[in-house]
């Protein structure tokens, strides 16, 4: 390749962009949501959430031996004895590190995509895990998005390095 050419051409660096900024927005939305759950989750402190659930399964004349029915009894019953401020936190953590991460992806920061790199391949287990014991479509879709994005950093950060040994090649005198 000669020094006039473009290391990259232009249609895969705009694809490769396009990629990276759609992850850093459902990383985003991702923290977005985690915050909404967390402050939606702290305004039930001071009320009985078993109440609440068996309330809304009334209002839609829902059989609360149900499957759906009975796991928000059961959830709900979770909640009741559950640490609001220690959830809060962790969740307002969670948030943060995911709207970090998406604004780092989206200014194509290398720390951003060693944290989604890293961060996706721990969920990684839990998903075959989750899949084995509930096989279905969204989970399966869910797992493979998963290992795409890991795969997808993993490449990023690859030819990062590259192109970083390259230039110190490069530059070296000699």
């Amino acid at each position: 390749m000669s020094h006039d050419e473009p290391a990259d051409p232009p249609l895969k660096r705009t694809r490769e962009r396009a990629t990276l900024r759609a992850i850093a927005i459902f990383e985003g939305v991702k923290g977005v949501a985690a915050l909404a759950a967390a402050f939606g989750l702290l305004s039930l402190v001071h009320h009985d959430t078993k109440r609440i659930a068996l309330a809304l399964i009334g209002h839609y004349n829902l059989n609360p031996d149900g499957r759906y029915p009975g796991m928000l009894l059961h959830y709900a019953e979770v909640l009741q004895n559950a640490n609001f401020r220690m959830i809060f936190f962790l969740a307002v953590v969670y948030a943060t590190v995911r709207i970090a991460e998406g604004y780092g992806l989206w200014r194509d920061r290398a720390w951003a995509e060693w944290l989604a790199a890293l961060s996706g391949a721990l969920y990684i287990p839990f998903e075959i895990e989750h899949l084995m014991h509930r096989t279905n479509a969204i989970n399966a879709v869910v797992l493979l998005a998963n290992i795409a994005t890991v795969a997808f950093m993993v490449w990023r950060l690859w030819n990062r390095m590259k192109a970083k040994r390259a230039g110190a090649l490069a530059s070296a005198p000699g």
